[in-house]
């Protein structure tokens, strides 16, 4: 496996991290859009993407009608229109307000879960790939819904994940004190374990990757991925194979890194 460096650029708080993602997100998308008719791209949907999807709406001049967009994951428990669903979380950060030239969603495709999977797996390919992929990074070093354990060289482009104990932890803390009382899940057996998700195969078969991780509880698993070994332990690590990959990191998310970089 070819190791390249990623590059790492690390913030004093989470407002710079997000602003300077925000700023290089745009300017590769005004980059190919003088080149291409269309800019394929997808889009993680959590708490840590707050600050980067604000800034990036908000800046003037970026071609969103060239935009083809595509979501990293969703869960397949819960209803279509739930608070919680990352349909509902993307549309009300990012697509509502910027409004691209379309939006690729899973909840539009039909038939069971693996139908379903196979339907946006076919769209992806159909798009020719991701040209440029918006991620996070989860607190056991998960990329899009790809837990520990997950293929590294599964040919699927997406497929059905079993979510994790320790994400499922996560997911509930994120919204324990969410502000809209439904995005709360009432007990740890609510938050679903079960999600369709975008593979790391062809995560990593993006042009150009953006990783926008901010916060103390992803320490850890950032040390794993820039330091660890480069193993499916750590999902997160398979990004040090990626040619062109950047990280954004705030102080918190950065704290347990052996040498400050960036």
């Amino acid at each position: 496996m070819r190791v390249i460096s990623l590059q790492v650029k690390i913030h004093d708080n989470r407002t710079q991290m997000g602003e300077t993602a925000a700023t290089d997100v745009a300017a590769a998308m005004k980059a190919l859009g003088e080149k291409q008719d269309t800019i394929t791209m997808t889009f993680a949907a959590a708490p840590s993407q707050d600050d980067f999807l604000a800034a990036l709406s908000a800046i003037p001049g970026v071609p969103w009608e060239k935009v083809v967009a595509f979501h990293l994951d969703e869960y397949l428990e819960l209803p279509r229109g739930h608070a919680n669903s990352f349909e509902t979380y993307l549309n009300a950060h990012l697509f509502d307000a910027v409004k691209p030239g379309k939006v690729m969603l899973v909840a539009d495709m039909a038939g069971t879960a693996q139908e379903k999977a196979d339907a946006y797996e076919a769209l992806l390919r159909e798009h020719g790939g991701i040209d440029i992929a918006c991620i996070g990074v989860g607190e056991n070093g998960h990329i899009a819904f790809n837990e520990p354990g997950s293929d590294f060289h599964t040919p699927r482009w997406c497929d059905l994940i079993t979510i994790d104990d320790k994400s499922v932890q996560q997911q509930f803390r994120d919204y324990k004190d969410h502000p809209n009382p439904e995005a709360r899940y009432a007990t740890l057996e609510d938050v679903p374990r079960n999600a369709i998700t975008m593979t790391i195969p062809s995560i990593c078969a993006a042009k150009q990757i953006f990783c926008i991780v901010p916060a103390q509880p992803k320490a850890e698993a950032i040390k794993a991925a820039l330091e660890g070994p480069i193993s499916n332990t750590c999902p997160a690590s398979a990004l040090r194979t990626h040619p062109d990959t950047i990280m954004y990191l705030d102080a918190d998310a950065a704290s347990l890194l052996t040498e400050r970089i960036g």
